[in-house]
C-alpha cells in the first residue's frame, strides 16, 4: 500500500500537508511565541518526523510530551502522526512522581520536554522505564543524567531529511491521552487517526461551524482532549489559524493574548469564565470573539449570564470526554438553552439508561451512554476498566443525566465519587491517601462542594489524630507538596468524626450533607 491508496489516511496530512496542495501554504497556521504558515509547518513536520525515525523509533512507538502550549508541541504532535508514531501529550501540572508513573505505564521510548519541565521529567524517568531519548525544546544546555543509557538531544537539532507520511489508515493508532476517567487511576485512552477527522466533522464543522477565517484561542491545554481539539484539530482541519498560549492562563494573560491576536473563537471551562466575569478586564475584551465554548464541567446559568452581560458573547455549553476525544452533547449557536448541556452532536447516539442497562423515558434520571466513531479503542493495559466503560460499542460516561420532554439534556452529577476541579478529574481517594499520610490526620474524606459561583471545588473533612494539632493551611500545603496543585483541597474543615456504615465504610453522601450543614451559616451571612 502507498500513500496514494484509497485506504490511506494520516492525521498530519489531513491537518497540514493538504493545505499546501490546495494552494494556501502561505496562510498563517500557528501563532505562538513565533508564527508558522502552513507551508512552514508542513516542512517542519516532515523534517522532524525524519529526525524521529532516524533515532530508531518505529511505527507504533510512543513519544511522550511534557511541553507548554507552543509551536514546538504542535509540531511534535503532528510529526508523531506523520511518522506513524503515537503522540502521548502529558499534563505539565503533575509532580515528578505522578509523571514518572504514567511515562512508565505508556512504555514511551522518547520524552520531549520544554526546558521549564526538564527537571520534573528527569526526576520522573531516571527511576526506570524504557525511555531511551530525552529531547529538550529550548536553549537549555542538556543536563547530565544518572542513566548512562539515556541520550539527550536538542529539539532544534532533530530536524532531518523530510520524510513522506507513514502509510497509516483510519484504524492506525495516533494519540494516547491519559485520564482518571471513571475509575480514578490514570490510564491511556487510545485514539485512531480517523477519530481526529471525526471530531472535526461532527463538532468542529457541523456544531461550531469553524471556518477558514477563524482564529481559535483555548484556555484548556493540548494535553487535554478538549484542548487539543480546540487548539490543533479544529482550526487546522478547517484551514484556519490557532493561537497558542504558552503561559499559565489567567484573566490578565488571556486578555493580553486576546488583544494581540483577535481570536474569533474562544474556549475555556466554567471556572475560568467565572473568573473572567469577576475580573477587572475591560468590557470590550472579547470584541473580536464571535462565540465562546465551555466544557469540562457544568456551566452554571449565573456564570453564563454574568459573562454574556459583561462581554456580550454567548457561550456554548457541552460535555465531552477523553474517551470520546471531544464534545458529543452540546448547545448550538442557534439553540442555546442555559442550564442544559443541549442535545446530541450530529454523528453521536446518546442514551440515558437505568441500572439494568435499559433506556429510560424523558424525565427519568439514569447513566449517560454515548456511541460514535471517535470513541477510543479502549484503555492501554486496563482490562477491568475496559469492561466497565466500553460496552458493546457504547461508552459509559459515568455521568448521571435526565433528558426533558423537549430533548434537552440536564446533568445531575457523577454516577461515582469522582469530582472535577477546574474541569479536571480528581480522585477523592488519592487526595485522602495523601492527607492520611500526615501524622496529625486520623481520618479524611474529600468531596466536591459548590463555591459562590456554583462551580464544584474539592473540600476535605478531617479528623485530627489524638494529641496532634494541625491547621488547614498546613494540610493544603502538604497535599500540594506531593500532588498536582489542582488536586489539593481548596478548603479543609475539621470534624470529630466521619459518617460510616456498620461495616466501617465511608458514607460519602452523608459527608456531603455534613459539609452542607457546616457551610450553610456562612452562606447565609
Amino acid at each position: 500500500m502507498t500513500a496514494m491508496d484509497v485506504d490511506f489516511f494520516n492525521a498530519a496530512d489531513f491537518l497540514v500537508h493538504r493545505r499546501v496542495r490546495e494552494g494556501i501554504g502561505g496562510k498563517v497556521a500557528l501563532i505562538g511565541s513565533r508564527t508558522r504558515t502552513y507551508e512552514q509547518l508542513s516542512d517542519d513536520v516532515a523534517r522532524l518526523a525524519g529526525g524521529l525515525r532516524a533515532l530508531g523509533l518505529q511505527p507504533g512507538d510512543r513519544v511522550a510530551m511534557v511541553m507548554s502550549d507552543d509551536v514546538e508541541l504542535a509540531a511534535t504532535i503532528l510529526a508523531a502522526f506523520h511518522a506513524g508514531l503515537i503522540a502521548v501529550p502529558m499534563s505539565t501540572m503533575l509532580t515528578s512522581g505522578e509523571l514518572g508513573q504514567i511515562i512508565q505505564d505508556s512504555g514511551a521510548r522518547m520524552v520531549v520536554a520544554t526546558e521549564e519541565h526538564v527537571d520534573t521529567v528527569l526526576s520522573g524517568i531516571e527511576s526506570g522505564g524504557v525511555v531511551g531519548h530525552l529531547v529538550i525544546a529550548g536553549d537549555q544546555v542538556p543536563p547530565a543524567t544518572v542513566r548512562a543509557d539515556l541520550r539527550v538531544h536538542r529539539w532544534a537539532d532533530l530536524f532531518g531529511d523530510p520524510q513522506t507520511p507513514a502509510v497509516t489508515d483510519d484504524d492506525s493508532s495516533a494519540l494516547w491521552l491519559y485520564t482518571s476517567g471513571t475509575t480514578g487511576k490514570p490510564k491511556a485512552a487510545m485514539h485512531r487517526h480517523a477519530n481526529i477527522r471525526h471530531v472535526y466533522d461532527t463538532y468542529g464543522r457541523r456544531t461550531l461551524g469553524v471556518r477558514r477565517e477563524d482564529r481559535c484561542l483555548s484556555v484548556a491545554k493540548m494535553f487535554f482532549a478538549y484542548g487539543i481539539g480546540n487548539s490543533l484539530f479544529f482550526p487546522l482541519a478547517a484551514g484556519g489559524t490557532t493561537i497558542l498560549q504558552p503561559l499559565r492562563p489567567t484573566p490578565d494573560s488571556m486578555c493580553e493574548r486576546l488583544t494581540a491576536t483577535a481570536p474569533s473563537l474562544f474556549f475555556a471551562v466554567p471556572t475560568f469564565y467565572s473568573s473572567l466575569a469577576q475580573s477587572a478586564l475591560p468590557d470590550d475584551a472579547f470584541e473580536s470573539v464571535r462565540l465562546c465554548v465551555s466544557a469540562g464541567e457544568v456551566l452554571p446559568v449565573a456564570v453564563h449570564s454574568q459573562f454574556k452581560d459583561r462581554f456580550g458573547v454567548d457561550i456554548l455549553d457541552g460535555i465531552g470526554s477523553t474517551e470520546a476525544l471531544h464534545i458529543f452533547l452540546s448547545n448550538r449557536p442557534d439553540d442555546i438553552r442555559p442550564g442544559t448541556t443541549g442535545k446530541p452532536v450530529f454523528g453521536y447516539q446518546i442514551e440515558v439508561r437505568n441500572g439494568e442497562g435499559s433506556a429510560v423515558t424523558p424525565g427519568v434520571p439514569g447513566d449517560l451512554y454515548v456511541c460514535g466513531e471517535s470513541i477510543a479503542a479502549g484503555y492501554w493495559q486496563r482490562p477491568e476498566a475496559n469492561q466497565a466503560v466500553f460496552q458493546g460499542g457504547w461508552l459509559r460516561t459515568g455521568d448521571t443525566y435526565v433528558v426533558d420532554e423537549s430533548g434537552y439534556y440536564h446533568c445531575l452529577g457523577r454516577s461515582n465519587d469522582l469530582l472535577k476541579a477546574g474541569g479536571i478529574w480528581v480522585s477523592p481517594t488519592e487526595v485522602e491517601g495523601r492527607l492520611l499520610a500526615h501524622p496529625a490526620v486520623a481520618e479524611a474524606a474529600v468531596v466536591g462542594a459548590p463555591g459562590g459561583d456554583g462551580i464544584e471545588k474539592p473540600v476535605a473533612l478531617v479528623v485530627r489524630s489524638p494529641g496532634h494539632e494541625v491547621g488547614a493551611g498546613e494540610l493544603i500545603d502538604w497535599c500540594r507538596a506531593d500532588l498536582a496543585a489542582f488536586k489539593a483541597p481548596r478548603v479543609v474543615e475539621f470534624v470529630t468524626e466521619l459518617p460510616k456504615t456498620a461495616t466501617g465504610k465511608l458514607q460519602r453522601y452523608r459527608v456531603r450533607e455534613m459539609l452542607a450543614e457546616i457551610m450553610a451559616p456562612r452562606v447565609a451571612q
